[in-house]
């Protein structure tokens, strides 16, 4: 296969463009599967850079459309699993023991999300792998709650597809204009991220009101 250099309007040769082009080059679809495969495991490297560079490879030739969808989507499943086993081998005991020193948390807070994760882990898994910052974060659970590993790698591979064909086919659509996609998504995860945030604040907000008052504890004390 003849490499062909991406004609990238950014600069190709920096940044995560750059490294994502030249793997893509070098490597044609195993090299956008194994940029993937580290996106999960580094969240901080961004698929919305990555998936719809490789949809524009695709679109210039350097790689066949099928063969970027394969390659991203089987490097999703790698990463996913990778850190399916860190969950698992870090285990449900030790979670529970690290739960227990932390401050504003109950136990019951813990078992409450492991039994809505026994409840609901199915829909997590997979419309996690199309949600910003969640994306990697929901193998951990699924590792450390045992969940059954083909049921875990089908759920990530069907809402790695999905996420990944999207993206894959803006850059692929768009062409030397692939870069708006990550303008996009980026607010999007910058709009989950709040969400987030806002939602740890008010948690915290509603344990510190729950706390009791120095002067309630001592009369507890006196009392018992």
């Amino acid at each position: 296969m003849d490499l062909v250099t991406l004609g990238l309007p950014q600069e190709p040769a920096g940044g995560v463009a750059g490294w994502a082009a030249d793997l893509v080059d070098t490597m044609g679809g195993p090299g956008a599967g194994l940029a993937i495969a580290l996106e999960n495991l580094f969240p901080p490297l961004p698929s919305e850079v990555i998936l719809p560079l490789t949809g524009f490879a695709a679109g210039q030739g350097v790689i066949g459309l099928a063969s970027a969808l394969f390659w991203t989507t089987l490097g999703s499943v790698v990463g996913a699993v990778v850190l399916y086993w860190i969950g698992m081998l870090f285990g449900r005991d030790r979670m529970h023991a690290i739960w227990a020193r932390l401050p504003l948390v109950r136990s019951s807070d813990l078992e409450r999300t492991e039994r809505w994760f026994a409840k609901h882990g199915t829909k997590a898994v997979l419309l996690g792998r199309m949600v910003p910052i969640f994306r990697s974060l929901i193998s951990v659970p699924a590792g450390v709650e045992r969940m059954s590993l083909p049921l875990f790698v089908t759920l990530t591979a069907v809402g790695s597809l999905l996420w990944n064909s999207v993206l894959v086919m803006a850059g692929y659509w768009l062409g030397d204009r692939w870069d708006l996609v990550e303008t996009y998504v980026g607010v999007l995860s910058m709009a989950v991220l709040v969400l987030v945030l806002a939602a740890v604040i008010v948690y915290v907000s509603l344990r510190l009101r729950s706390r009791p008052r120095p002067r309630e504890r001592a009369q507890h004390r006196r009392s018992s």
